[in-house]
């Protein structure tokens, strides 16, 4: 792991919620996409030396939407930052961690991510974030 990319916060509302985070708290909006893969709204937050990455779900069907009722709006995971998602997966696995999809899926920002399965690692949801285009060999 390289460093925390970033970490994501489930939200009912990017609209609602953006106005918390520029106007009270004062952070610089980078920019909102939409992650079909993951059935989400993403807008990235500038906290000077991590990232918040708010998820408003655009399905039913969304992990974030689960997320929400069944613990409400709040921390969704942490991501690290790595260079070869792949490499990173299968050292993971060697050492008896369960990711939760064979192979890594879009994520926002032209990112490839991966999660590793909360119950190894004492119920946080932890995210491989690949930015590095690696992945893809």
């Amino acid at each position: 792991m390289e460093r925390v990319d970033h970490i994501g916060i489930a939200v009912k509302s990017l609209d609602e919620r953006i106005t918390y985070y520029t106007e009270t708290l004062g952070l610089k909006l980078l920019k909102i996409e939409e992650v079909p893969s993951q059935q989400v709204r993403v807008a990235f937050i500038d906290a000077g030396n991590v990232k918040f990455e708010l998820l408003e779900p655009t399905s039913e069907d969304s992990a974030i939407y689960k997320h929400i009722e069944k613990r409400g709006e709040g921390i969704q995971h942490i991501a690290f930052g790595v260079s070869d998602i792949r490499e990173r997966m299968q050292e993971l696995r060697e050492k008896g961690v369960r990711i939760l999809s064979d192979e890594p899926k879009p994520g926002a920002g032209g990112a490839e991510v991966a999660f590793l399965h909360p119950k190894d690692s004492f119920g946080v949801l932890y995210e491989l974030c690949d930015k590095s285009g690696k992945g893809d060999k």
